[in-house]
Parts: structure tokens; sequence; C-alpha cells
């Protein structure tokens, strides 16, 4: 793993967005892309600059079940806001929250993964070392999912909804597998809350108690991280 150290939030945008223009340079088409506040700052530079997506594809790591499109909350409203009403792609895929069958949705991600293999993949990293919505005990040969969120996945997004009583239940991810596709990856980490996670991640043994520990096994993943979060780094 190549880690980066830098001094804040916005540093780390900066440093992401470097990975993302050299990504781009090198002939990147498909880019996986991650919601939550980690990667705003990386947004905001993209949106900044002059890099154009008109001819890529963007292939989202998750969605909640239950909310549609427009519902405020919904990854693919974040993705509208952020990135997409600026920067349109040729492509954009985000599961479809709405989709009551699992098994077809699921189904019909993973085909959009399998025709458009990702380049590079944005992650950000959980608390309890979830990435994408991948909670731990996760099969690491795990393909799009259907996802029952744990308690404390539900309380870290609970800050986004009126009440903790909104926060959907359940969400549908890209497995780990899914994810250990890409060609390369970048993940971000802001904050003490992630430093034992980071830790776990970067040097502790890879476990599925640690989903993103797999992320070791990778031969191409840039690590970004404040201070505080690397702070339990040896």
């Amino acid at each position: 793993m190549n880690v980066q150290v830098v001094s804040d939030k916005q540093a780390g945008g900066r440093a992401g967005f470097k990975v993302f223009e050299q990504a781009l340079a090198k002939g990147a088409k498909v880019l996986g892309l991650a919601t939550g506040s980690t990667p705003v700052t990386i947004y905001e530079q993209l949106v900044a600059s002059n890099l154009d997506f008109s001819q890529l594809t963007s292939v989202n790591l998750d969605e909640y079940v239950g909310l549609n499109a427009d519902h405020p909350q919904s990854y693919h409203y974040f993705m509208q806001q952020h990135l997409f009403n600026a920067k349109p792609f040729a492509k954009s895929y985000v599961p479809d929250g709405t989709n009551a069958d699992a098994a077809a949705e699921t189904k019909r991600y993973d085909d959009i993964i399998k025709e458009n293999p990702i380049d590079l993949q944005l992650l950000g990293l959980g608390q309890n070392g979830h990435i994408g919505f991948n909670e731990p005990g996760t099969d690491p040969e795990s393909t799009t999912h259907k996802v029952a969120l744990t308690e404390s996945t539900i309380a870290a997004n609970a800050r986004f909804f009126d009440n903790a009583d909104e926060v959907p239940r359940f969400a549908y991810s890209m497995g780990v597998g899914s994810i250990l596709q890409a060609k390369q990856i970048l993940i971000v980490a802001y904050g003490e809350a992630k430093a034992a996670a980071v830790a776990a991640m970067v040097q502790g043994p890879i476990t599925p108690d640690v989903p993103a520990s797999y992320l070791q096994t990778h031969p191409n993943v840039t690590v970004i991280l404040d201070e505080a979060a690397a702070s339990q780094l040896d």
C-alpha cells in the first residue's frame, strides 16, 4: 500500500485529485465512485478542474434499498449534487434502490461491472473496517449483494436523516470481490475515529472481521490519511 499522510481534508482532496488526474492521463475509462463525507473534497477538486469526463463511465459502490433516485439522501442524488451536475459522464451507474427484487438487481449490477471493468475505484473506510457497505464478516469473494446494515453503520449515517428511524436498514453494495477487481484503488480516511480501522486495514491480519484488510492483497492501492487517522500506524 502507498500510504500518504496529509494535513487535513482539503489537502486530502488535492492528493486524491492527483490520483484521478494521473489515472486519466494513463487512459482510465471507468471510474468507481463512492459517497459520504470523505470523498467530498476530492469531488470539489474534480469539479473545479479542467478534467473532462464526458467520454468516461462511472460505476458507484452502493445505494440504500428503498430510496428513489430523487430522495435527498439517496446516493443517486448525492452524486448529482457533488459531481455529475458539473461533470457529466457518458454513462453513470448506481444500484437501483427501488428494485425490491434483490436477486435481479444484484445480477444486473454485476453484469454492469463485468461490462465496464473499473480502472480506478474510490473508497471510504468505516469505523468498523467496512468498505462500501461490506460489513465485518463479508465473504472476500462476494460480488454485488443486499446488505443488512449494522447498528454502528446506521448510527453513523443517522446524522444525514431527521432521525435514526428514517435511516434505511438495507443497501445494495458491490462486494469485496467486486472491489478487488478494480485495476487501482484509492481509499481515504480522516479523523481519530478511523485510526483503529486504518491500522487494522494497513498492518493487521487479513480477516473478514476487517473487510478493508483484504486491500492488502491488491497490487495497486493508495491510502490517503490525515494525521489523526494515521495516528495508530507504526
